[in-house]
């Protein structure tokens, strides 16, 4: 086991005890290849299924495995024709049995953020599909959750808002303006301290995915 490896290790058996803590049911997965066949496990035959827009569960290839099963109601908005179509899987996925999303940040005492532009899956997060399973990798934990906050608004919103291409001053700059644009993405901030009803399920993965 390398240095990297053992530390993830640790801190990740230190996020689980937290996040059971906060009543949550936590994994730790060393390899992607460990984490998707964890949430292929989680999700029984004959489930529905969908997921935001997270580059995490796309760049893992989890919306691949799930669909070679064949057994699932795979709720696929990339698949949608057009804008109409995927705001009906957006409406869909408050009934979903399963509702998978990852994070941009989680403070190492098991608090997740995330802030979002239309509200659709900090919305899911919040209220909706039966269970919810965040898979996050150990590069978005942060020592506080000040600190969590400060990842999401001052590195992957800014990567974002130039994965969406849209005016904001960060896409000039790389830089966090907690500004008031148009088009802005950093509209609904959201923390997850507890988990009422045990619903959400965390996937955690020692290798580096996301913004």
């Amino acid at each position: 086991m390398t240095p990297k490896e053992l530390r993830n290790e640790r801190l990740a058996e230190r996020l689980i005890k937290n996040l059971n803590r906060r009543h949550m049911e936590a994994f730790y997965c060393p390899t992607a290849i460990e984490a998707v066949n964890k949430v292929s496990e989680l999700i029984a035959d004959g489930s529905s299924v969908t997921w935001g827009g997270s580059m995490t569960i796309r760049d893992m290839g989890i919306p691949q495995a799930l669909k070679s099963r064949g057994t699932l109601d795979v709720l696929d908005r990339d698949e949608a024709a057009d804008f109409e179509a995927a705001a009906r899987i957006y409406e869909r996925a408050f009934t979903a049995d399963f509702y998978l999303s990852s994070a941009n940040a989680i403070s190492e005492d098991g608090v997740i953020v995330n802030i979002d532009g239309n509200g659709n899956r900090v919305a899911a997060i919040t209220w909706g599909p039966k269970k919810v399973i965040f898979i996050i990798g150990l590069n978005k934990v942060t020592q506080t959750v000040e600190a969590a906050l400060a990842r999401a608004r001052s590195t992957a919103a800014p990567i974002n808002a130039a994965r969406f291409d849209v005016k904001t001053p960060c896409q000039v700059d790389g830089v966090c303006h907690n500004c008031n644009s148009p088009e802005s993405i950093c509209n609904y901030v959201h923390f997850l301290r507890n988990s009422p009803r045990g619903r959400h399920v965390v996937v955690l993965v020692g290798e580096d995915f996301g913004f």
